[in-house]
């Protein structure tokens, strides 16, 4: 189950948007549909890069105690245009 302020990875790649797969974002709200969130995407200064509303096989939680994963940083390049 996907909840607010839940942590997610995106599951693949948003090119409008200059998204990776792997990507990390923020749930700020989830959709009554239960199948559908608002999830922002943040730059290490904290500026927003994109606010998405996504559906659950867009994202995915992180793992949890038993899954080894390892985050990291990219830079963000322009989107072309």
């Amino acid at each position: 189950m996907i909840n607010e302020l839940d942590i997610v990875a995106l599951t693949h790649d948003i090119a409008k948007n200059n998204l990776k797969q792997g990507d990390i974002g923020a749930v700020v709200h989830c959709y009554k549909d239960d199948a559908s969130f608002e999830v922002e995407f943040v730059s290490v200064e904290g500026k927003t890069i994109a606010l998405l509303a996504l559906n659950r096989e867009d994202i995915r939680p992180l793992g949890g105690i038993e899954t080894q994963e390892v985050l990291h940083v990219r830079e963000l390049l322009p989107i072309a245009v």
